[in-house]
């Protein structure tokens, strides 16, 4: 009896509790929509099941000899996501946003949704480097978004983290509703004239400009915009296609496999089940909501500014969710007119959105940092 006894008491099962059995449910939530809804699930999947291993009762994978705890060492000190950006640049094709360098003042308007949830974070007792990762949400980048908050806010990781990819997983949801309430029905059948060609110098030209410029600016800046536009540049150059084919391919998945998992450890029962949590999963998608919705409302102006060459639609883009969100233009676009092309259009704001969520993380960084 003894001998049995011991070994229950050895198990997780005889110190599993109702909180952490409430977070395998949620973990088990993430599979659902990585694996059945198909939403984000390079990033659900490794989320959810880091989320699945720090629950169980006595893994010791967040101690600090544990296998999660050593590797979440490049989260905590903010190496994964550069890394990240660097596999987004070498991915990323700024030609839509050079052909229409307009298009980046769209990426800029949906990031007051950053700054607008900051202060309604401020005024619900977040302190101001919380708020500044709570914020950093509403530009939908999930990489800048752990970067500033491992940087700030380490505690909130895991909150901020399922909030922040949720949200970027969920935008063929939450955002077609916001454009339909914000522009008619003649707005969104509007065709747009075809880009110009954008030649390969202006393309090798811009990752350099745009790095020298940006980081003399706010050199805060410099771990996003910097890697982000070292990817862009092995890219356009043309001659090192093994490095933009091994950024483009297995880093990204392998370093999404270390920060998804490592983020997902973060999220512990007796962290992440609090009232704070709400309010972050709440306040993100105000941040989110407001983003799109001062997208769409810049796009109008255009719209108006130009005579009615720009369709506001590709405002929504702006928040940085590439390149969902500007799928979502296309795909609300031809609804409206089915023989509107808007994607291209739509990638010139969405990348800039990756460019302006940068810069406004690298803002807040440099004030709370």
């Amino acid at each position: 009896m003894e001998i049995l006894q011991e070994f229950w008491t050895s198990t997780g099962i005889s110190a599993l509790t109702l909180k952490e059995t409430i977070m395998i449910l949620i973990a088990c939530g993430l599979f659902y929509l990585a694996i059945k809804k198909e939403y984000e699930p390079y990033l659900l999947i490794p989320i959810g099941f880091g989320m699945l291993l720090v629950n169980l009762p006595l893994s010791g994978v967040m101690e600090e000899s544990g296998l999660l705890r050593i590797i979440y060492w490049g989260t905590e000190n903010g190496l994964y996501p550069p890394l990240i950006f660097l596999c987004v640049g070498a991915a990323t094709d700024f030609g839509p946003l050079i052909a229409n360098p307009k298009s980046l003042l769209l990426g800029a308007a949906a990031q007051f949704g950053i700054f607008f949830t900051f202060i309604g974070a401020i005024l619900l007792g977040f302190t101001g480097p919380e708020a500044a990762s709570i914020g950093i949400i509403g530009g939908a980048d999930g990489p800048t978004a752990l970067f500033l908050t491992s940087q700030l806010a380490p505690d909130l990781l895991g909150a901020i983290a399922v909030a922040a990819y949720s949200y970027m997983a969920l935008v063929p949801i939450i955002q077609p509703p916001i454009m339909k309430l914000l522009t008619t029905e003649e707005q969104r059948k509007i065709k747009m004239e075809q880009l110009r060609p954008v030649s390969k110098k202006e393309k090798v030209i811009f990752p350099i400009v745009v790095t020298v410029f940006t980081i003399l600016l706010l050199p805060s800046s410099a771990p996003l915009i910097g890697m982000l536009m070292f990817g862009n540049l092995i890219r356009e150059a043309g001659v090192v296609p093994k490095l933009a084919e091994t950024a483009q391919n297995s880093l990204l998945y392998i370093v999404t496999i270390l920060l998804g998992i490592t983020v997902g450890a973060k999220a512990k029962a007796d962290v992440f089940l609090t009232v704070d949590t709400i309010k972050i999963v709440v306040l993100g998608l105000i941040a989110f909501s407001i983003g799109t919705a001062t997208g769409l409302l810049f796009g109008r102006l255009m719209h108006k500014l130009t005579k009615g060459k720009v369709n506001p639609l590709i405002g929504a883009a702006g928040v940085s969710a590439v390149p969902m969100a500007a799928r979502v233009v296309q795909k609300e676009g031809q609804k409206a007119n089915p023989s509107n092309f808007l994607l291209m259009h739509a990638m010139g704001p969405n990348v800039a959105g990756v460019i302006g969520s940068a810069v406004a993380a690298g803002i807040l960084l440099n004030i709370f940092g």
